[in-house]
């Protein structure tokens, strides 16, 4: 068990940096090497992934989500939410 969350969050991690690094190259001109704010976006990004993945698992591979699966959509939607509307000092 600890080997795959290991590996998820690996898997993660190279998702938001493989596409992380170009969005500062080409918008921002900055060295690729370079980090911002931008992984906010990216943390509320992974809550529409978990539940487009959901809707993927029914239309795709004909598995029905159980409640389980639409209570964690939804936390994570509810996560996403906090994430994006939270107030921020200037």
């Amino acid at each position: 068990m600890l080997k795959t969350l290991a590996l998820f969050v690996l898997t993660a991690l190279a998702e938001i940096l493989g596409c992380h690094l170009p969005w500062l190259w080409l918008r921002e001109g900055r060295s690729a090497w370079l980090l911002s704010a931008a992984g906010r976006v990216y943390a509320a990004y992974g809550g529409v992934y978990i539940c487009v993945a959901l809707l993927w698992l029914w239309l795709v591979d004909g598995i029905r989500p159980t409640v389980w699966d639409l209570f964690g959509g939804g936390v994570a939607l509810a996560g996403m939410a906090i994430i994006v509307l939270a107030p921020r000092s200037p």
